[in-house]
């Protein structure tokens, strides 16, 4: 969580300074999901992002430093530097991509888990979208399919309470267990603050995915720190808003105060797996800033599948 947050704080530094081309949806405030989903999975296991997805690939394991470089446009990135900040995927680490097209996750796992169903690898398909992506045609479709055919499927809905800039409790607030039911499917809502509580709810549904109990749905209440995409003056939020919320739910404060408490680790050793992880993350920027773009020889490559 605490690599998920120093990255994202660095791509909002270097956006704002001008270093960074293309555009950026950050994660911060929302990494207990992404983690808490991700710690039960292997790379046989799928998983879809949106459009906000560097929180989703470091999760799953993706390399940082790949990562970065790929923000950065640069020929060493994850895609060659060519796909950017909504196009990062790691097919090696079951990593299908984040997606500029919302609510263009969900069928892509269900392919995935149609295949782990039908090869009885054993794996399963996640998807993680927002709350205005539960709206879209296909993603609704997605859960019929999954019902239907009985697959290894999971969907993380991540309410951030706006749905861009629409406040998600004026448009589907506490719907999406309710649609979940309707599609005959597990249903459950969790607060996205708390990684513990993820942790578990996302344990059991993976658990019964991978028994052949069929797909569910996990509603995680959280929020995020930065504007919709980076540029967006969050004139939508209530005053001090987010500022509360980092002061009583921050989930990386929730969890150092947890383990402390429960004698898991010292604070001493928080404090240097953050001072190690900043210093990465710094290493990961400089390298970045340093590589090379893609040459006039890599235009046409990855333009074609070949099978």
């Amino acid at each position: 969580m605490c690599l998920i947050r120093e990255f994202e704080d660095k791509v909002h530094d270097e956006f704002a300074a001008g270093n960074i081309p293309g555009f950026v949806h950050l994660y911060a405030g929302e990494e207990a999901s992404a983690v808490g989903v991700c710690m039960h999975l292997e790379d046989r296991d799928a998983i879809a992002s949106t459009h906000r997805g560097h929180g989703h690939c470091i999760a799953k394991g993706c390399d940082a430093e790949g990562m970065m470089s790929e923000i950065y446009g640069k020929k060493d990135g994850l895609c060659g530097g060519k796909g950017g900040s909504m196009h990062i995927a790691d097919l090696s680490k079951g990593m299908l991509g984040a997606n500029g097209i919302v609510g263009g996750g969900p069928p892509l796992i269900c392919g995935a888990a149609l295949t782990a169903k039908t090869l009885k690898t054993g794996g399963v398909a996640i998807a993680f979208l927002g709350d205005g992506a539960s709206n879209q045609g296909t993603t609704l479709e997605s859960y019929n399919l999954a019902k239907v055919w009985n697959l290894p499927a999971i969907f993380v809905v991540e309410d951030n309470g706006y749905a861009e800039s629409t406040a998600s409790a004026w448009s589907v607030a506490g719907t999406q267990t309710k649609r979940a039911e309707g599609f005959g499917m597990s249903g459950v809502e969790v607060d996205g603050h708390d990684f513990f509580a993820v942790w578990e709810v996302a344990r059991e549904a993976i658990e019964r995915a991978r028994g052949g109990e069929g797909p569910s749905l996990i509603h995680v209440k959280l929020n995020r720190y930065y504007g919709h995409f980076e540029g967006d003056a969050i004139t939508y939020k209530g005053e001090d808003e987010i500022d509360k919320i980092k002061a009583t739910k921050d989930c990386l404060n929730l969890f150092k105060q947890r383990v402390v408490e429960t004698s898991l680790l010292e604070s001493d050793e928080l404090s240097e797996i953050e001072g190690n992880v900043k210093s990465y993350i710094d290493q990961c920027a400089a390298t970045a800033t340093s590589a090379s773009p893609p040459a006039e020889a890599d235009l046409m490559t990855d333009v074609y599948v070949k099978y």
